[in-house]
């Protein structure tokens, strides 16, 4: 064997070798290797925070800002007492700044989310809530001819703790200088559509609905501006039965009609309930289509 046949049979062999060493270590360190799947990302679902609007007014020579307001629970209007010192010290700020400027009138704007319940006798609960808050400055001696009224839906709102903190606010400005107009064509609206409530038999109660519940207001509204104005409550029934007992009756759907509009914050010496029992039928009672007709109760402007 020459020393080149021998030079490249040792290179062979060297190839040979090494390629078996190289599969076996690189085949070995393949097993060796494990693969560590990356944790799975946790997820965190952060609670949204709660929602707080402030007393705040700014304008019409008046500024007042407090992070204190009127709080309220969920599908409630009654007002969460006692009020803060902050706030009570704006309102009483607010007051004086009213009877000085009788030109001037607060618009109180309730808030309310479309998850909550409204049990009120109001369209909706941000005016319940509205209206709640006029009593409340009414008791302090505001003028309810200077306050304004209104419902806003506010679904951006989050609760803390089942307690709705701030749900109005209020913004100060002149008085309408179509005001008087506006109060003579609602006075006008109410006397040609009066509140015509229907009962069942020997029934005294019902539940409002919305379009009912409306009418309800805008007599409270008008009852509000204007000083004098009073309201005219006469229940009815058909003519089953005896006559004594349906002019009681007919008183029984008179208050409680009577209630509702107090209810709304409506003094109970601006409202006449009375009954005239059978004695006005506006339909046959012969027929029951007639007789559900009779069984009624009218509310009305004097």
């Amino acid at each position: 064997m020459t020393k080149t046949t021998t030079y490249l049979l040792l290179m062979l062999i060297t190839i040979v070798v090494g390629t078996y060493f190289y599969i076996t270590c690189c085949s070995e360190c393949g097993a060796a290797v494990t693969t560590t799947e990356p944790a799975a990302e946790k997820v965190i679902v952060k609670e949204p925070s709660a929602t707080s609007y402030p007393f705040a007014i700014d304008g019409n020579g008046f500024t007042y800002n407090t992070n204190d307001n009127y709080n309220f629970n969920i599908s409630s209007h009654d007002i969460l007492m006692p009020l803060s010192a902050e706030l009570t010290q704006g309102v009483s700020g607010l007051q004086s700044h009213l009877e000085s400027n009788e030109s001037n009138v607060i618009n109180v704007t309730g808030y309310y989310t479309s998850e909550e319940e409204n049990n009120t006798a109001f369209p909706n609960l941000g005016l319940a809530r509205a209206n709640s808050i006029k009593n409340d400055l009414a008791s302090k001696g505001f003028s309810t001819a200077q306050i304004n009224t209104q419902g806003k839906l506010m679904d951006k709102m989050i609760p803390k703790d089942g307690t709705y903190w701030g749900a109005a606010s209020f913004g100060l400005e002149e008085k309408s200088a179509t005001a008087d107009d506006d109060l003579k064509a609602l006075y006008d609206k109410i006397k040609a559509d009066p509140l015509i409530l229907h009962f069942d038999t020997a029934e005294a109660s019902i539940h409002l609905d919305a379009e009912q519940r409306q009418k309800v207001a805008d007599i409270s509204r008008y009852l509000d501006k204007v000083s004098d104005a009073t309201s005219s409550v006469v229940g009815h029934t058909d003519a089953t039965g005896q006559a004594s007992t349906n002019m009681r009756l007919g008183q029984d759907r008179a208050e409680f009609a009577k209630n509702y509009l107090i209810q709304n914050g409506i003094a109970a010496d601006k409202i006449v309930a009375s009954s005239k029992g059978q004695t006005q039928p506006i339909a046959d009672n012969a027929t029951e289509e007639g007789r559900e007709k009779n069984r009624r109760t009218v509310i009305t402007l004097n």
